[in-house]
């Protein structure tokens, strides 16, 4: 009887075994699987903030190929509007020396003759210029300018004339569109 006794309490005892370990085992499960969802959870975190970078990236490099095609767009206008100012450098002298020989004057019909043709080809000289905007800088009888005109020489005011007021042009100025190719050389009246 005390093996009866025996098996009856480990037959009672072994439910209560088995329910336990059943117990555990669902804990178990559970604290994995919220194991597993909170390591989801942060995979998923992790991967929405390097999306997020990856785009912030894209964006600040798409925005800087446009500033870089307006920058380059803008330099090419520059260019191509102050086209050819170094050979309108060159050809001021020119320009100012055919102004020199129509200040000459001539008494005889061969001299005549060339002047006309010197005179024809200032005036073609003048006419090519500005078509292609560069024009004379206006100096007599206007207000001096230090950004237009040079000033060699100033001379007082005498009846008639504003003081800062441009006397007589010694040597012509040119501009390039709004940008001055050389300035005006003047006598200012002060």
């Amino acid at each position: 009887m005390a093996k009866e006794k025996q098996e009856d309490q480990q037959k009672q005892t072994a439910p209560e075994n088995e329910k336990a370990p059943k117990k555990d085992i669902k804990k178990e499960a559970s604290d994995k699987k919220d194991d597993q969802t909170s390591k989801l959870k942060e995979e998923i975190a992790d991967l929405k903030k390097q999306l997020a970078d990856k785009d912030d990236k894209y964006l600040r490099a798409e925005a800087e190929i446009q500033n870089m095609t307006n920058r380059f767009n803008k330099e090419r206008a520059q260019i191509l509007k102050y086209d050819g100012q170094d050979l309108a450098k060159s050809i001021l002298p020119v320009l100012d020396n055919l102004k020199r020989a129509l200040a000459i004057e001539v008494v005889d019909d061969n001299g005549k003759q060339l002047k006309k043709g010197i005179q024809m080809v200032h005036d073609h000289l003048v006419k090519a210029l500005n078509d292609h905007g560069i024009t004379e800088i206006k100096a007599d009888g206007e207000t001096f300018d230090p950004t237009l005109h040079q000033a060699v020489q100033t001379v007082p005011v005498e009846e008639g004339q504003k003081p800062e007021t441009v006397v007589n042009v010694l040597q012509a100025g040119y501009q390039l569109k709004d940008r001055v190719l050389r300035p005006a050389m003047v006598v200012v009246a002060q």
